[in-house]
Formats: C-alpha cells, structure tokens, sequence
C-alpha cells in the first residue's frame, strides 16, 4: 500500500511517497535527480519497513517560493509529519547524504542507521582533481556561465553516470534519457532561497554512534572514493563498501544490488 503526501516545511510544500508499515526509512536523493530514483529500493525494503522517499526544494513535485530555510528542518518535517518521530534509517546519496550527516549531529534522537551512498560532506577539504577530471569540471564551468543547459547536463551524464574517467556514454539507453531528463528538470528549477545549514560536519564524524553503511563506485569521482573509505573508518560503527563497475548513482545503475546490500545491513541490525 502506497500513499503520496504533502508535508510542510516553512513555507515550502515537500512532496513524499509513503510506502509499507514498520520502522521508517526515508530516502534522500542526489542533486540531478528527485525522489524517483530511490523506487527500487523502496519496493524492496517496504515489505518490512516503512519507505518514505520525498522531493527536496527545487525538486521533482515539491513547491517552494524563494526563503531562507533548513535542509536539515524540512528532513524533520518529514520524520515528524510522517513517522511521528520516531528513530529512521537515512539512505542518502551525494547532496542527500550531506543533509543525513548534518542531521545525525543535530537530531541524533531521530537516527537509528544511516546508508550513505556517496555522500558529500559538509566542511570536506576541497578536492584535488587529476588533469583530465580538472578539464571536464573546466567545461562545465564554461557551460554554465554561457547558459547551455544541454550541454550542462550531458556533461553531468558523463561525470556523474558514466564516471568521470570512463568513456562518455558507458551508461546508455533508458537510464541515461531519464537521467538527462531528470537533471533538465532540476536546473530549470526557480531559485529557493539560502540554506542555513552551514555548520561542518566532517570534522565531527567520529561524534555519529549511529550504526552506518558507506557505499561507493569505484568508477566515481577520486576524491569521493577516498572520502568514503574515511568515513566509514572514522565513524565508531562505520563499514564500507565499493561497487566494482559503477559510478555515482548506484542505486539506478546497480539497483538489485544497492537493494540488498540496505536490506542485509538493516537485517543484521
């Protein structure tokens, strides 16, 4: 049983499906894409869990003017509204994964596990890029200050899909159409107003106790791989593990596997 929900937060209305009965899970997406990415695993966990997967600011369903608010407030609006704040796992990719980290320190009452796939980090030392990573990031850049949203996002498809250092176009067919569209989507998003969390949570990983799971590909960005091999042996019950032939968005590219690898560790728990 499946039910869509309209959360508020501020002034913003957060977008949410709700899926299964039990101890909550919410799912936290990537910045080039929406809560749709998490349907796998989402399926696969709410035969005993409850699945929450919801759309941040500027995202898929989601509405919100432009105001200063909390990534880390609207997470538990979510928790609240939905689970009635009870502890929930948090799986987290890139920019999700920065938000379930910076929640972790701030509500950790409301955390029981986190499952972070690539996570960023807010207060991460910057990365250094080998020659060819700095020159595809330099191409970027120039389509962004000239606005070529097409060009923007089949770049982002090679560095975030395929994998930075792998041929343009390793992923291909209906992941990658639906990665372009999703990620068109998200740049022509209006723009939401300033994020308050600024507080650094990568010094403070060794103050996270709760049971965790770090996830990586190793065809992802150097400086990602590198971050979570650090994570999972800074936080006290921290593990990681690395997917061999993937890249930044595992739970689409490899989506049975990342389904299992969350089922087992929750089961083991």
């Amino acid at each position: 049983m499946s039910a869509s929900h309209q959360i508020i937060s501020g002034r913003a209305r957060l977008a949410a499906d709700v899926t299964g009965r039990g101890k909550p899970v919410v799912f936290l997406h990537a910045a080039v894409f929406d809560r749709t990415m998490w349907r796998a695993q989402a399926d696969g966990i709410s035969a005993t869990h409850m699945a929450i997967a919801y759309d941040r600011r500027g995202f898929g369903e989601t509405i919100a003017g432009k105001e200063d608010h909390s990534q880390v407030a609207d997470l538990l609006a979510v928790i609240k509204t939905v689970a009635g704040g009870a502890p929930a796992t948090l799986v987290a990719c890139s920019q999700g994964g920065r938000i379930a980290l910076d929640f972790a320190l701030r509500h950790p009452s409301h955390v029981g596990e986190l499952v972070l796939i690539a996570p960023s980090v807010s207060g991460a030392p910057e990365p250094a890029y080998p020659p060819a990573i700095a020159r595809l990031m330099a191409q970027l850049a120039d389509a962004e200050a000239a606005a070529d949203w097409e060009q923007v996002s089949a770049i982002k498809a090679h560095m975030w899909l395929d994998g930075p250092l792998q041929p343009e176009g390793r992923v291909s067919g209906e992941l990658r159409r639906l990665f372009t569209a999703k990620n068109a989507l998200a740049l022509q998003a209006p723009p939401i107003g300033t994020n308050l969390d600024v507080a650094p949570a990568f010094p403070r990983l060794s103050e996270i106790s709760a049971p965790s799971l770090v996830i990586w590909g190793d065809f992802d960005f150097p400086h990602i791989q590198e971050r979570c091999h650090r994570m999972a042996a800074t936080m006290p019950k921290g593990a990681g593990c690395e997917l061999t032939g993937s890249a930044h968005l595992p739970s689409l590219e490899r989506p049975e596997e990342v389904t299992a690898l969350m089922t087992e560790f929750l089961a083991r728990l």
